[in-house]
């Protein structure tokens, strides 16, 4: 039973629904977080997200639905579902009158076997060693994210849940934690689940998305899912004339599109020599060939519009 558990995505979402009175917040969400990866959660403001990740924590009660962390139910199985889980919600809260290695010896106290060894493991882990003796009031709001995920780490958890843990993070800060978090999932085999608005922060950290609009799944979607079908890439031309090229890719039957004065083609490594050639023996000059892969970002504004993002 123990192994089969094991095989089982280590959270998953079934047809969750959460109603307010008449408003229905989240609507029949469903989606699964694989083990030992970092997996980002998106939207736009009011999607859902925040809402979502308080029924994930037993912040907030489920109207239909279930969700089961290490094959647990949080509806029925809290306690054993909660013990897989780190998370923090919002802002972390610590006790500002204690030093940073205090309030994670307080913590500590909370789970069984919790000792220095580990205390000392989990400061190392975010980088806190120079300023762990500091009082927490002397922190600086990204000095306290760290401080909080080190808290949420110390009990071992199967999966690390982080709302928007980069705010307050300078370039290098954010960076630092991108790594931590890549190493906690590819040496401790944690899964981590990051809400964030940073696309750019989320295309680098994270392996696997979910975008979520209205309450609703738009996609799940590896990030490194962005070739076409078939290792097809978008693949853009600088070419001389661009109505000539176009008109010879309508002539061979390929759909072409002009973005930012080049032809893009959607082809595979070969289809690309082929091309290239066929510019060139109708006269037509290539001053570049690049791949045009679509980044986060150009996706999710395809997924979900204009709309900010929370």
């Amino acid at each position: 039973m123990a192994a089969a558990k094991e095989q089982l995505p280590i959270v998953q979402i079934e047809k969750i629904t959460k109603r307010i009175g008449a408003k229905t917040i989240i609507d029949q969400l469903s989606f699964d977080v694989p083990r030992g990866e970092v997996f980002g959660f998106l939207g736009p403001n009011g999607a859902g997200k925040t809402t979502t990740i308080r029924m994930m924590v037993g912040l907030m009660s489920i109207t239909e639905g279930d969700i089961r962390i290490g094959g647990y139910s949080i509806r029925t199985h809290f306690e054993q579902a909660i013990r897989h889980v780190g998370a923090i919600v919002e802002n972390p809260e610590m006790y500002k009158f204690l030093s940073g290695y205090h309030n994670l010896v307080h913590y500590a106290r909370m789970f069984p076997g919790i000792g220095k060894t580990r205390i000392d493991e989990v400061i190392a882990l975010v980088g806190m060693e120079n300023r762990i003796h500091d009082k927490v009031k002397t922190y600086s709001l990204g000095m306290r994210q760290r401080l909080g995920i080190a808290q949420a780490l110390l009990h071992k958890p199967d999966v690390l849940i982080l709302d928007e843990p980069t705010n307050g993070l300078d370039p290098a800060g954010i960076r630092e934690l991108r790594d931590h978090l890549r190493k906690l999932t590819r040496e401790d085999g944690i899964s981590v689940i990051v809400s964030s608005h940073l696309l750019s922060e989320m295309e680098l950290m994270c392996d696997r998305v979910a975008i979520i609009q209205n309450g609703k799944l738009v996609d799940v979607r590896l990030i490194k899912e962005y070739a076409g079908a078939d290792g097809k890439l978008h693949v853009a031309f600088e070419v001389a004339s661009l109505d000539q090229a176009l008109a010879l890719a309508a002539a061979h039957s390929i759909g072409a599109e002009v973005v930012n004065q080049e032809l893009i083609l959607l082809l595979d490594r070969e289809e690309t020599a082929l091309w290239n050639k066929r510019f060139v023996e109708a006269g037509i000059a290539v001053y570049g060939i690049r791949a045009a892969t679509k980044s986060l970002e150009d996706q999710f504004l395809e997924m979900t519009g204009s709309d900010p993002i929370a």
